[in-house]
C-alpha cells in the first residue's frame, strides 16, 4: 500500500511539473501580489471631509478654524455601508487634505481633530471609519496630502520629515491598509503658519519618494501606492472617471521637461490616459471621479448627483477597460451622505448586480481553433467559464490568432461582453473582434484593442442569436485568456434631457417616445401626478427642474438641471485687455465657445482680464457662475478672481474675491455665492491669475437671481 501511494504521488507529482513546463511563458511587466489583490476589488470610494465642508470650498487656504468641524451625527457606517451597497470594495479616508487639517489627533501638528469641536475634542475620524470597515467587511486606504497650506514648515526639509511621521502614524494605528493615496497637488499659496505667501518647491527632489515610499513598504506591505507616477497604481490623468479606449496595463511615466525626473505632481499626465504599449512598469489607472461636481459637500450640488446608469457608464469606462474607479463621496455638515448620494449608490449597486448575475455564455459548446498541448483540461477554454481570474485558455506558442467559437444553449439576448486575460503572465491580447451569427453569416458586433485584467463591451443594441465566435487579431505572444461572458443589462428608459434656450425658454425630450414627461419646478420629485410636459416653460430668472419619463410601467430615472438668470438681454461691455469681438462668448450659453484674451504674442501678460456685462435690468443677486473651457486645454484656465457689481456701470463695489481650486485637475462650473444679497444692473468679472498662458479665458459666466 505504501509502494502504491509513493506511486501515485510521484505520478501526480511528474503531471504536474510536465503541466508547469507547457505553461506559457510571462510576458512583459508583471503586477505584485498587492497589485493582484487591487485588481480584483475594481471599485472602491475615495472621502473627502474637514473644513471645505463648512467652508464651501474644494481647497483650504489653511488658515480655517478646526472649530468649524462637528458633525453632530457623524456615522461612519452609514458612509461605508452606502459604499457597500454600491458594490464598492473599500474605501480610502482623506485623513489630511491640502488645508493641512489631521482627521485624527495626531502627534505631529496642532492642527487636527483634537482641537475641533466635535465629540469635544476627543474623536477620532480615522479611527471610526476602520471599526466600520471591520464591521462591514470592507477594506480601508488611506490618504495624507504631501501639500500642507497650514504648516510653517511646508517647503522646508523639516516638513518632509513631519509628513513621514504622519504617514507612520496613520501606518501603525489604523490596521491592514490597501492602498496609500499621494496627491499631485504639491506647492503654492498659503497660510503657512500665517507667513501667507506663495511657496513653490523642486517637486522631483523635495519628499525623496523613494525613502518615503520605502516607509510604505515596510510597515504597509500589502498596501499599492498611488500617484501620478505610481509607483503601483497612476493616476489616469482626468478626474472625469475614464481611462482610454486603449488602455495598458503598463505604463513609463515622462517628465515635461526633457532630462528631469518625473514625479507626483510633474509629469506628462496625459499620457496615463492610455499608459505605455510594452512599459517597463506594471502601473494600471485609476479613474478618480466624484458621485457630485465637486469633492467635497456643497448644498449647491444636492441636484447634481451622479445617477445610478451615469455610474453605470463610468464602470464601463474605467473597470471596463482595465482601471480601477474611484468614486468620490462626501458627507455633509451633519456627518451623513446625503440622501441623493445614498440611493443613488444603492441602485447603481443592484444595476450592477443584476447585470452580471448570469453569464449567458456558459454553458455553451466551445470549438477552439487551438488549444496549448491539445491539453483540454489545463489550458482549454473551458477555463472562461469557471469564474477563476487566472485559469485560462492558452494556445501554443506559435499561435497568436486563435478563434473560439461558442454554440450557445438555444438563443441569447445579450447587450455586454466581458473579456479578462491571466495577467499574472502579463497583458499579452492587443487586439480582438467579437462575431455573431445572424441571417445565416457571421456579422461583426463588436472590436476592441486592450484587454489586461477587464474589457467589457457595453453594446449599441441587443443581440440575438445561438452562436458567437472570438477572433484574437492581433498578440504578440500566445493567449492566456482568462475569462469570456455574455450578459444582459437590464431595460431602463433614459432619462429626459432638460435643456434651455438663451430666452429662458425650457424644453424636455427623450431619445424615443415616452407615454408621458412629468416635471416639478419646486425642488420636489416628479410623479405621476406631477404636470405633464407639453411645451416649453418660461424660465427666465432661472430655477431649478426635475423631470421624469414615463412608458407604460416602466419609468426612467429623474433628470435635474438647475438654471442662472437667462442671459437674453445681457449684453457685453468690452473691459480691460478683453478681446472684442470673443467676449459675447461668455454669454451665449454654448459650453463650446470661449471667451479669450490670449495673445500670440507671449511675451507679454494680458492679465488681469476683465468682462463687463450689462443685464439691462435690475436684479437681486446672490451669486455669480463661472465655466472654463470645456476642451480640455489648460491655457487661460482662471484660478484667481475678483467679481465686481454696480448700478450705474462707473461706480463698483467688490462683493468676492478668491480662487477656484482643483479647476485644472477637475474644470467643471464654479460657483460662488456673495455674503449678501445685491441689487445691481452691471457686473464686473476680473481674472487675477491664469494656470498657464497671458491671458484669461471663459466658456460661460452666469448671475445668480434670488
Amino acid at each position: 500500500m505504501r509502494k502504491q501511494l509513493l506511486l501515485s504521488s510521484f505520478c501526480t507529482l511528474s503531471a504536474m511539473c510536465a503541466i508547469a513546463q507547457k505553461a506559457p511563458k510571462p510576458y512583459g511587466a508583471l503586477p505584485s501580489k498587492a497589485q493582484l489583490s487591487w485588481h480584483e476589488m475594481e471599485m472602491y470610494c475615495i472621502i473627502h471631509f474637514g473644513v471645505d465642508t463648512y467652508t464651501d470650498k474644494e481647497w483650504g487656504y489653511g488658515d480655517e478654524d478646526p472649530k468649524l468641524i462637528n458633525p453632530v451625527k457623524f456615522d461612519a457606517g452609514q458612509i461605508v455601508g452606502a459604499a457597500k451597497a454600491g458594490g464598492f470594495k473599500g474605501i480610502v479616508v482623506v485623513a489630511k487634505h491640502h488645508d493641512g487639517l489631521c482627521l485624527w489627533p495626531t502627534q505631529t501638528t496642532p492642527h487636527n481633530i483634537s482641537q475641533s469641536t466635535w465629540k469635544g475634542g476627543k474623536g477620532d475620524m480615522v479611527k471610526a471609519y476602520q471599526l466600520a470597515c471591520q464591521t462591514l467587511g470592507m477594506q480601508m486606504g488611506l490618504y495624507c496630502s504631501p501639500w500642507d497650506r497650514n504648516s510653517a514648515y511646508y517647503g522646508k526639509p523639516e516638513y518632509v520629515e513631519i509628513y513621514r511621521r504622519q504617514l507612520k502614524e496613520l501606518y501603525s494605528r489604523y490596521g491592514k491598509l490597501f492602498i496609500s493615496w499621494h496627491d499631485g497637488a504639491n506647492g503654492g499659496d498659503g497660510y503657512y503658519g500665517g507667513a501667507r505667501e506663495v511657496r513653490k518647491i523642486d517637486r522631483t527632489t523635495y519628499y525623496g519618494w523613494d525613502s518615503t515610499w520605502a516607509i510604505t513598504r515596510k510597515m504597509q506591505p500589502d498596501a499599492t501606492i498611488f500617484g501620478d507616477v505610481g509607483p503601483d497604481v497612476r493616476w489616469v490623468g482626468n478626474e472625469e472617471g475614464y481611462a482610454g479606449e486603449t488602455c495598458w496595463a503598463t505604463y513609463d511615466p515622462e517628465a515635461p521637461d526633457v532630462g528631469k525626473q518625473p514625479a507626483n505632481g510633474y509629469s506628462k499626465y496625459e499620457l496615463a490616459t492610455e499608459g505605455t504599449l510594452n512599459g517597463k512598469h506594471w502601473m494600471p489607472a485609476e479613474c478618480d471621479v466624484s458621485l457630485r461636481p465637486g469633492w467635497f459637500y456643497h448644498a449647491s450640488q444636492n441636484s447634481q448627483v451622479k445617477s445610478p446608469y451615469k455610474l453605470l457608464n463610468l464602470y464601463y469606462n474605467s473597470v471596463g477597460r482595465g482601471a480601477n474607479l474611484d468614486l468620490g463621496l462626501s458627507p455633509n455638515p451633519q456627518g451623513l451622505l446625503n440622501p441623493e448620494d445614498v440611493t443613488s449608490l444603492q441602485k447603481f449597486g443592484q444595476v450592477l448586480k443584476q447585470t452580471f448575475a448570469t453569464n449567458l455564455a456558459a454553458g455553451a459548446t466551445l470549438t477552439a481553433s487551438n488549444v496549448r498541448a491539445k491539453s483540454s483540461k489545463s489550458f482549454g477554454p473551458q477555463n472562461l467559464f469557471d469564474k477563476s481570474r487566472y485559469t485560462y485558455w492558452a494556445t501554443d506558442d506559435q499561435v497568436t490568432n486563435p478563434q473560439l467559437t461558442l454554440t450557445l444553449a438555444g438563443k441569447k439576448t445579450f447587450n455586454v461582453i466581458r473579456l479578462r486575460e491571466n495577467i499574472k503572465l502579463g497583458q499579452r491580447i492587443r487586439a480582438f473582434a467579437v462575431e455573431a451569427w445572424m441571417d445565416g453569416s457571421w456579422k461583426e458586433i463588436a472590436s476592441a484593442t486592450s484587454i489586461g485584467a477587464n474589457r467589457l463591451i457595453r453594446l449599441p443594441q441587443n443581440i440575438t442569436t445561438n452562436k458567437v465566435r472570438l477572433k484574437i487579431t492581433e498578440s504578440p505572444v500566445c493567449i492566456a485568456l482568462s475569462d469570456f461572458g455574455l450578459y444582459k443589462e437590464p431595460i431602463h428608459l433614459t432619462a429626459p434631457v432638460i435643456k434651455r434656450d438663451i430666452s429662458g425658454n425650457v424644453s424636455i425630450a427623450t431619445g424615443a417616445p415616452v407615454s408621458a414627461i412629468h416635471y416639478t419646478l419646486n425642488g420636489s420629485l416628479p410623479n405621476l401626478r406631477s404636470p405633464v410636459y407639453i411645451k416649453p416653460i418660461s424660465l427666465p430668472a432661472g430655477g431649478l427642474v426635475k423631470a421624469l419619463a414615463i412608458d407604460g410601467n416602466q419609468q426612467s430615472e429623474v433628470s435635474t438641471r438647475q438654471f442662472n438668470l437667462s442671459k437674453g438681454d445681457w449684453k457685453v461691455i468690452i473691459g480691460q485687455n478683453a478681446a472684442r469681438t470673443r467676449a459675447p462668448f461668455a454669454i451665449d450659453d454654448d459650453p463650446n465657445t470661449i471667451w479669450s484674451t490670449l495673445q500670440s504674442d507671449t511675451t507679454q501678460q494680458f492679465l488681469p482680464a476683465e468682462l463687463v456685462i450689462n443685464i439691462n435690468r435690475a436684479a437681486d443677486l446672490k451669486g455669480f457662475t463661472y465655466l472654463p473651457r470645456q476642451d480640455k486645454k489648460t491655457a487661460g484656465l482662471v484660478d484667481q478672481y475678483a467679481f465686481f457689481t454696480s448700478n450705474d456701470g462707473e461706480n463698483w463695489q467688490q462683493v468676492a474675491q478668491g480662487e477656484f481650486s482643483n479647476i485644472k485637475s477637475n474644470p467643471i462650473e464654479q460657483i460662488v455665492e456673495f455674503k449678501q444679497q445685491v441689487n445691481v444692473r452691471f457686473v464686473k468679472f476680473k481674472a487675477l491669475h491664469v494656470i498657464n498662458g497671458n491671458g484669461a479665458t471663459a466658456a460661460e459666466i452666469g448671475l445668480i437671481e434670488k
